[in-house]
Order: structure tokens, then C-alpha cells, then sequence
């Protein structure tokens, strides 16, 4: 039998990947910070000086929370919480460029500039990543933790950005089809229907009833490609 959803660990680290860094944790003392993950899925960070964390030179015990965020019409919910708990240490000169790529992706700040330019000036804005320790998750009506291992050793789904694509194109212009097609498939009516996950495992709509209530339509089989993440899809809208 196909696997109804991805891998505990495959879907919070594909999450992670699209997430936002929200807040900085140091000693109980919470506070807002820049970042995003890298392409292994470790919190890379943007501190200028005065902040927490810019005078660090050995490592220091640190939680970064991230949230991965979806936009429904023109209200934005999140869909994830992720605290990636570990400790903080300087981003070696040679990877710097890529840390300050991945967190220009969700926040542009021309500190990042700055701390490429002048790298390893005292006055610069640092770049710092966080080698992980564990990994709590809370995802719809999953919790729980994974180790550094069993993070750091899975991968994102590898047809994440075309899904990204394909969802979006679907909730701002085929939402009338989609209700029609869900509705059919749960054998009643279905008014106000958003495409809230999709992946090579299956979708999740999101129905706007009183609860709103999340359901799941897995493939039949795994989805290899995009084509076929769009073919199968196609069977949720046409079930109508």
C-alpha cells in the first residue's frame, strides 16, 4: 500500500525549507531575528551589532523558531512550527554567500551585503548558522521531536517547488473546480475549498466549514515527476 503522506522526518525538513525564521531564543530570553534554513536545512541567521548573539566567538545554546506560512485569498496562516534547537556558530567564510542567499529568499536586508563585503570585521553584521541538536515540530495535528540525525539526514520533497507552483495557480484561479471535484469525492457539498498541501504522496484541501477541517487525498502512486503530481491532481479537479 503507497504511502498516504511523506515521512515524518521528508515533511519537516520540506517545512523548514520554506520557512521564515521568527524568533531567536538565548537563555530563556526571547527575541526577532533574520533568517531561513540552508540547503541542509540548518537556521542561518543575519545579527548586526548590538544584537544578541553578534560577539559570539565560541558557540552558545540557542532556539530558532521557524514558520511555514500559507496564503489563502488574502489572509496568510501558518501551516507549521518548527523549533530547531542547537548551537550557534559562525558560518565559515567559503559558505557564506549561499547562507545570505538562502535568507535573502524571505528577507531582503542589505546587511547581508554587508556582511559578505566586510566578513569577519568587528562593526559587520555576522552570519551564523546553528548545528542542530534536535528538532521539535508541530504540523496540523502532528507533534513531537526528531534527533539531529534523523533531520538532517532526510531531504525535501524533491518535487516541492513545481508543487508550490501548482498550488498557487490552482487556489487563485481553479477554486470553483476544486470545490466541485472535493465535493464529489466526500459525497457532499463542498462551498469554500483551498488546496493546502500538495506533494508526491497526495494532496490536503483545506474546507472552510465551522472547523476548518483538513482532508487528505493520497495517490495511488507516489508521484515521480511534475507531470505526474499535475495528473494526479487533475483527479481531484475532474471528479466532478
Amino acid at each position: 500500500m503507497p504511502l498516504a503522506a511523506p515521512p515524518l522526518p521528508e515533511r519537516v525538513r520540506t517545512l523548514a525549507a520554506t520557512s521564515r525564521a521568527a524568533q531567536l531564543i538565548v537563555d530563556g530570553a526571547r527575541s526577532p531575528v533574520r533568517g531561513a534554513v540552508d540547503s541542509r536545512g540548518r537556521p542561518v541567521l543575519l545579527v548586526r551589532p548590538g544584537e544578541r548573539l553578534h560577539g559570539l566567538r565560541g558557540d552558545a545554546v540557542v532556539s530558532v523558531n521557524l514558520t511555514a506560512m500559507r496564503w489563502l485569498g488574502e489572509v496568510e496562516h501558518p501551516r507549521g512550527l518548527i523549533e530547531v534547537q542547537g548551537w550557534a556558530e559562525a558560518v565559515p567564510e567559503g559558505e557564506a554567500r549561499e547562507a545570505a542567499v538562502a535568507i535573502s529568499a524571505h528577507t531582503a536586508d542589505e546587511g547581508l551585503f554587508e556582511a559578505l563585503e566586510r566578513y569577519g570585521s568587528p562593526d559587520a553584521p555576522r552570519l551564523l548558522r546553528l548545528d542542530v541538536g534536535q528538532v521539535v515540530y508541530l504540523t496540523g495535528e502532528e507533534s513531537g521531536v526528531l534527533d539531529a540525525d534523523e533531520y538532517l539526514e532526510a531531504s525535501p520533497d524533491p518535487l516541492s517547488e513545481v508543487a508550490e507552483q501548482v498550488l498557487a495557480h490552482v487556489n487563485g484561479s481553479h477554486r470553483q473546480q476544486l470545490a466541485a471535484g472535493v465535493g464529489r469525492l466526500l459525497g457532499r457539498p463542498a462551498e469554500s475549498v483551498w488546496l493546502w498541501e500538495l506533494d508526491r504522496y497526495g494532496a490536503t484541501v483545506r474546507l472552510d466549514d465551522e472547523d476548518a477541517s483538513l482532508v487528505r487525498f493520497p495517490w495511488p502512486v507516489p508521484a515521480g515527476t511534475g507531470s505526474c503530481l499535475e495528473t494526479a491532481l487533475r483527479g481531484i479537479l475532474c471528479a466532478c
